[in-house]
């Protein structure tokens, strides 16, 4: 695991923390591996619980990462389709606290979460056209199913953030509370997941997903392969080199 990601037992549960407050958590190469490993090798847990740290969940992918790829003619690394993967595939009731930024993937991994507490003050965001790409995470076919064609084209699209309160309205999160009280708020519910039939729980939880994750995971590619080509245009490039040069 790298330091970058904190992950505990206690009891039932584990935590995976996300713990890059320096860079808002933006998420590196190696701690989508430790994230990934994480929930693959949750089997002596009943439920997972996903959080940030310092006030912030994530700012989603650190963009040099992004750059180096299109550069070197890449799209999404593998450590961050791992991931993606291991969100679709979990087994495990996943419930998250979320705390002030959730950029990018920090909104769109929610999306495979069952359970989620944010702060009054959470704000989600997914620029992916702003920077000339195309959504991930298997968002273009999650995000309209949960909140409907315009809201998503809206956060996912036109990049328009959404507050907690809307975020509640859309059916993206579960409770909204202040600050302080999202973690203890999203342990409770952690518990209470980790509380009942382990076994009677995944069937219901398989039942309402449907053709997940085999449908899920076909998604996540077909953006992937998109990806890939967008990472690679002229204005793509051009649209992370101003964003880069803005952030210096």
């Amino acid at each position: 695991m790298t330091e970058l990601v904190h992950v505990s037992d206690d009891g039932p549960i584990r935590t995976i923390r996300m713990n890059r407050p320096d860079k808002k958590n933006a998420l590196t190469l190696p701690m989508y591996v430790a994230m990934a490993e994480a929930i693959e090798t949750a089997d002596s847990v009943h439920c997972i619980l996903i959080v940030g740290s310092s006030g912030v969940f994530s700012a989603g992918n650190d963009l040099q990462d992004f750059r180096n790829a299109a550069r070197a003619g890449d799209g999404l690394a593998g450590p961050i389709l791992r991931f993606l993967y291991a969100l679709a595939r979990s087994e495990r009731p996943i419930v998250a606290a979320v705390e002030g930024l959730a950029v990018g993937v920090g909104t769109t991994m929610l999306l495979h979460c069952d359970y989620v507490v944010a702060s009054s003050d959470a704000r989600f965001s997914t620029p992916f056209v702003q920077l000339s790409l195309v959504p991930e995470a298997a968002s273009s076919l999650l995000m309209p199913r949960l909140m409907g064609h315009r809201r998503a084209f809206s956060l996912l699209v036109m990049g328009r953030a959404m507050d907690a309160q809307a975020a509640l309205a859309a059916g993206l999160v579960n409770a909204v509370v202040a600050a302080p009280e999202v973690l203890p708020e999203a342990i409770k519910a952690a518990r209470d997941i980790a509380a009942l039939a382990p076994e009677a729980v995944a069937a219901s939880r398989q039942l309402m997903r449907g053709g997940a994750p085999a449908e899920i995971i076909s998604r996540i590619d077909e953006e992937a392969a998109l990806f890939k080509t967008r990472l690679q245009s002229p204005e793509a490039r051009a649209a992370f080199e101003a964003f880069l040069q803005r952030k210096r």
